[in-house]
């Protein structure tokens, strides 16, 4: 009996091992991302999966797909599923005032 046991403590340890590193953080990766999903609004400017950026324009009460505005008058119908991210808020750039359209003289 001892040796069973003494032959099943690894296994024990390795798929532990392998639920805290590999399982369990997809879990928690796959949670977030459908809060995230379910909290979209009108306006966000969102990032879908295939690297397409777009404003979410219209959800038409249907939970599984949402319009997305690539570009002025383009918007195409896309799974809710397909966004990938919520774009950060676009930034004013401090620098932009030191920027000149005049060469620099040496």
């Amino acid at each position: 009996m001892p040796e069973a046991v003494s032959t099943l403590v690894p296994l024990v340890g390795i798929a532990l091992l392998f639920w805290l590193l590999i399982i369990r953080p997809a879990s928690k990766r796959q949670k977030e991302l459908g809060r995230m999903q379910s909290s979209l609004k009108t306006g966000d400017e969102v990032m879908l999966t295939s690297g397409i950026f777009g404003v979410l324009r219209d959800t038409d009460g249907d939970p599984d797909h949402v319009r997305v505005e690539i570009a002025d008058g383009v918007t195409i119908k896309v799974v809710r599923g397909a966004i990938g991210s919520i774009a950060p808020a676009a930034q004013p750039n401090d620098q932009a005032g030191l920027a000149s359209d005049e060469p620099e003289e040496n």
